[in-house]
């Protein structure tokens, strides 16, 4: 009597889960460095509208939530922190991936001088 059906068909049932386990970390993984990129894009856009004096404070936040928005991010929280000569914009987020194991926050920042007047 041969008992090699059973041995493939063990290997196949311990080698699927694996292989389903890698695919869906590509996918998270991802998604999450798009939401990362995503993120930075909106503190980059948010610096630069402070920084060459085209709104408030205010407006710049805004812009980078609905950036961020569009991107599919959540929980969106965004930072103008000005200092003498440069401005910095804080995103913080959380990307919206299929099993959060408390590892879809994103954080960036981008910082920018000031455009001086002559």
């Amino acid at each position: 009597m041969s008992e090699r059906g059973v041995s493939e068909s063990t290997q196949w049932a311990l080698l699927i889960p694996v292989l389903m386990l890698v695919v869906l970390g590509s996918i998270q993984a991802g998604v999450w460095l798009h939401g990362r990129n995503v993120a930075g894009q909106a503190a980059a856009a948010a610096t630069e509208h402070v920084a060459w004096d085209r709104g408030s404070d205010g407006d710049a936040a805004a812009m980078a939530r609905r950036i961020a928005d569009a991107g599919g991010l959540t929980g969106v929280v965004v930072r103008i922190e000005r200092s003498p000569g440069a401005v910095r914009a804080v995103v913080t987020a959380r990307a919206p991936l299929i099993i959060d194991l408390g590892l879809g926050a994103v954080t960036e920042h981008a910082v920018m001088p000031l455009e001086t007047r002559p």
